[in-house]
Formats: C-alpha cells, structure tokens, sequence
C-alpha cells in the first residue's frame, strides 16, 4: 500500500517524461515538470505524492496450484486489515464514505470496500496481489454504440470524453487511457478499468485489430488541443489501453476509464515458502485471462 501511494511505477515515469520531451506549449510543459519533481521528492521523504489517496482496492491472481491458510476468507480480513492499518501509517486520507448518511469509519473499510477482484492462472502456487489507489468520481464513462458505428463512433467517443473531461476539470491528465469494448455494460466497464490500472506503459494488445487501435486512440488524443492538466498542449494520453469481450449482435458497449497523472499501483507475489517478490508489472493480462474459444 505504501509502494503504490508513493512510488509512481517507472513504466508510467518514462511515459511523462517522453511527454514532457514533445510538449511545446509552455503551462503545460511546466505542469509535467512538477509531476517528474513532486515524483522524486515524494520518493525521497516516503510520503504519499498526492493528498487525494484515491480510493485502495485489490486485485488478485491466483496461481491455479495455491493453497491460502484460512481460505478466500481470510484473505480477504487480512486485506481489510492491511487498508485501516496504512490508511492510519503511511497515511491514506479516508476517503471513503457512507453514500447516505456520509459516516466516515477514518480507515478506507466498509460497506464492499476495499474492492476484491479476482482471476486465476493455469499452474502455479503462488499468490499476487495488486493495489491500485484510483479515483472513483470522473474521468471514467460509458457508450452503448451501435455495430454501425464502428471504429470511427468508437474514436467519437473516445474524443468527446477527453475533451469533456479536460475543460471542466473531470480527470487529472496526462492519463493512461483504459478502453473497454464488448460484453455487457459492467464487462466493458470492468475492462476498460483493468485497462488503465493493470497494464504497464509500452504494452500492447496481442490482438491486431486492438493494437492498431490503441495507436490510432493515443495518437488522437494527444491532438485535440489540450495538454496536462487542460492546459493547451498535446500530452493528454500517455497511453491507451484496448481490451475486447466478444458481445451481442446488435450492440457495441464501450468503457472509457482515465487513470489520473497518481497512476498508483503496485503488485506483490506471494510463494509458499513466505518469500515476497515485488513487481512492477501485474501480468494481470495473460494469454488465458484473455482466452477465447473452447480449450
């Protein structure tokens, strides 16, 4: 929790500093100088490198052979454990609510939080956790298109989004750009998210059509005008995530998700013998989380 809250990942660091390399417009390239020098200095005093924490959740990979002392269930106490307890010592700041009655419990648990997500791997005995600290107001929507649309409503959307999202203020650009596209509206939602948060700056879909998609989506948004932080500019997309579901015949369901210029995330693996290894890529896409056809 404290890795993903103050260590910006170097995939994601490398990224805005290319950007920050093309940048021309001055306010803009300026904004990315300060995220590269708040980055360093977060690093240097151990301290969370934004005062908005975001909202910690989970993702777990499961290695098919692993076997967890107590179970699901206890892993999932220890999860809700480890939230109070760096809400309380990194710091985290509380930012998770009652949505009603607007009670704050000051420790990031309560009602379905902090989020578990799981997938499984063929083989293995080890164990992978994720933490990812995002935002869970704006920067994020959705689209039922239609098959007649296209790619073409596809990249509409996906315009109409980041220029919604930067003039008023909606998410925290540069961003990586999660693209979920397919299934139903919480497939393509869910996707576009694991997107953002789960695959490392550089990676690319194995899929052709997905991959050139991706190209032509960062390409897009980086020539609409605005910059990092809305300012004029062309380093909104750092990159741009594609992941597909197959879907219904008559409709194309599209998730759009901005991972903020925080990018937290930071991922553990786990083996038998008590040993941790950190990661800096989650492997959260793998050939058979994306499986199709019958094996």
């Amino acid at each position: 929790m404290a890795r993903a809250a103050i260590d910006i990942p170097a995939d994601y660091r490398e990224g805005v500093r290319l950007a920050r390399d093309r940048e021309q417009q001055r306010l803009a390239r300026f904004v990315l100088d300060q995220m590269l020098e708040n980055w360093d200095i977060a690093t240097a005093e151990r301290r969370p490198m934004c005062a908005d924490t975001g909202l910690p959740r989970y993702y777990v990979k499961l290695g098919n052979e692993a076997v967890v002392e107590g179970g699901l269930v206890a892993l999932e106490r220890a999860l809700r454990r480890a939230t109070a307890d760096a809400t309380a010592s990194v710091p985290l700041r509380p930012n998770r609510v009652h949505p009603l009655t607007r009670e704050d419990h000051n420790n990031n648990v309560g009602y379905h939080a902090p989020e578990v997500t799981y997938s499984v791997e063929p083989g293995g005995d080890w164990l992978d956790v994720t933490t990812v600290h995002k935002g869970g107001l704006f920067g994020t929507d959705w689209r039922m298109l239609f098959p007649g649309d296209g790619i073409p409503g596809i990249k509409r959307f996906f315009v109409d989004t980041l220029i919604e999202s930067g003039k008023r203020g909606l998410a925290c650009q540069p961003a990586i750009v999660g693209v979920g596209i397919g299934g139903a509206k919480d497939t393509c939602m869910r996707l576009g998210k694991e997107a953002a948060c789960l695959r490392t700056v550089g990676s690319r879909n194995p899929d052709p059509s997905a991959a050139s998609l991706e190209d032509e989506l960062t390409a897009l948004g980086n020539h609409i005008g605005l910059g990092a932080m809305g300012f004029a500019g062309t380093s909104m997309v750092v990159a741009t995530h594609v992941e597909l579901a197959h879907t219904h015949t008559g409709g194309m369901p599209v998730g759009i998700h901005q991972f903020c210029l925080s990018s937290r995330r930071a991922t553990a693996r786990l083996f038998p013998s008590g040993t941790v290894e950190f990661r800096v890529d989650p492997e959260w896409f793998t050939d058979y989380y994306r499986r199709q056809g019958i094996e």
